[in-house]
């Protein structure tokens, strides 16, 4: 039972930082501010019963020795000047009470008893249905009734626009802990914004390093760590690159010596994977060059023009490509980075599907978005993603023919982070694949 009430109280408390902050500095500065008042109304009570108790050993007894020297006749005229709100005179046998007092009646009883002394034999009764009223009957020089009426009173009254004074306290405090949650949790956002959009092979802005102490810090700690995975992704592909381009000689003379030599049982064999690793080699290489298509120099081209060339070119030798909606205009872009995207996947529509459908379409925000289509087996939905990771193959036999390599896709998606562009596959209604590229403005 103690476990699930545990639960319950995690399932109430807020699921965000920001709520959290904001709800335990309001919740603090409000107890904080509530205690202060309470101290504060406590400390009006006993001045208000200080002033109470000071009034009755300071006046009552002037009060009655004035009305005690004064005509009968007199009397009546003086009990307003004598009225001193908290208490006031009576004169008369004034209301029958109860002789029983509670602890609080007992004391202001005993505080007149003593002011007047013995004097004045007087008796204290508390008044029924009156909350803590009091009525002291004595008796005058001459033996006329008096009665002193008390009223204690609880606490000062409190002013009018106090109430206004501490709703406006209580929004100030809203919006302090609002704007001290906001300057805590800003740098914390922008460093998972950062982190979120990181990518070396982008342009993205440094998370800027302004700020208090600690903020500067890890922002200056993020940009390094940034740096150096750059720097480790640089160093890969250089090294990628480096060894795919020395294979290439070996791999010749290889060839060459295989040529050369006489006839034999496994000399066809032996071609064929030599042919296999010269072309893996070369896709390597393709891989590397692609992680720095951001060094080619953007220019605007065609839109129409740049996509029928490509389909003619297919169609010179044979190829099933053809073009079945194009939007017109132009485009600032890589043309040589967006040509070899659109080849690797014109080239794994023609593998898979045997033809190719190439679509063009220019969005209301001005985001090109081309389509290659097939209608090959297409991919299941489970490794759409991860068909765009290098050496990734659906088709896990030692066949190139059938299998590849698994660069194309690779190659174009790395290609399209590049540009600026983002690619996407999809499987077709009726079978298929459909790859996307968008190129944003």
């Amino acid at each position: 039972m103690v476990a699930r009430a545990v639960l319950n109280g995690f399932r109430l408390w807020p699921r965000t930082l920001r709520v959290r902050l904001f709800v335990i500095l309001l919740a603090g500065l409000a107890l904080a501010h509530a205690m202060s008042f309470t101290v504060l109304f406590f400390e009006r009570y006993m001045a208000a019963r200080s002033v109470m108790f000071n009034t009755l050993e300071n006046d009552v007894a002037t009060s009655i020795a004035i009305l005690d020297r004064l005509p009968a006749a007199e009397r009546a005229d003086w009990l307003d000047r004598l009225d001193r709100g908290s208490y006031s005179f009576i004169l008369g046998r004034g209301m029958p009470g109860d002789p029983a007092l509670d602890s609080r009646s007992a004391e202001i009883a005993s505080k007149i008893q003593a002011t007047i002394g013995a004097r004045y034999p007087i008796e204290v009764e508390s008044i029924p249905g009156e909350s803590r009223r009091l009525q002291a009957h004595l008796r005058l020089s001459d033996g006329a009734p008096l009665t002193i009426d008390v009223k204690p009173r609880g606490v000062m009254p409190l002013a009018d626009w106090l109430p206004y004074v501490l709703v406006a306290q209580l929004g100030l405090l809203v919006l302090c802990c609002w704007f001290a949650v906001r300057q805590a949790i800003r740098p914390l956002v922008n460093l998972a914004t950062a982190a979120d959009t990181l990518d070396p092979n982008r342009q993205t802005p440094r998370l800027s390093e302004a700020g208090p102490s600690e903020v500067a810090y890890a922002a200056t700690a993020f940009n390094a760590m940034r740096d150096r995975i750059a720097q480790y992704l640089e160093e890969r592909v250089q090294i990628l690159a480096a060894i795919s381009h020395d294979l290439q000689t070996p791999i010749t003379r290889m060839k060459l010596r295989t040529e050369m030599a006489e006839d034999f049982i496994e000399r066809d064999k032996l071609m064929q994977d030599l042919g296999e690793i010269e072309r893996l080699v070369k896709e390597g290489v393709d891989y590397a060059k692609s992680a720095h298509g951001k060094v080619e120099k953007a220019s605007r081209i065609d839109l129409a023009s740049f996509t029928e060339s490509l389909a003619y070119d297919y169609q010179d030798t044979g190829k099933a490509v053809t073009i079945t909606e194009v939007t017109g205009g132009t485009i600032l872009t890589r043309p040589h980075a967006l040509r070899r995207i659109l080849t690797n996947l014109i080239d794994n529509a023609l593998k898979f599907g045997g033809s190719a459908e190439i679509e063009m379409q220019r969005l209301a925000d001005e985001t090109v978005v081309i389509k290659v289509l097939d209608r090959g087996p297409g991919i299941p939905e489970n490794q759409l993603e991860a068909v765009l990771k290098p050496f990734y193959r659906l088709e896990q036999s030692r066949n190139r023919d059938t299998g590849g390599t698994g660069l194309g896709l690779a190659i174009a998606q790395q290609l399209a982070t590049a540009i600026g562009a983002s690619l996407t596959l999809r499987n077709r209604d009726g079978g298929g694949l459909a790859a996307e590229i968008a190129i944003h403005p």
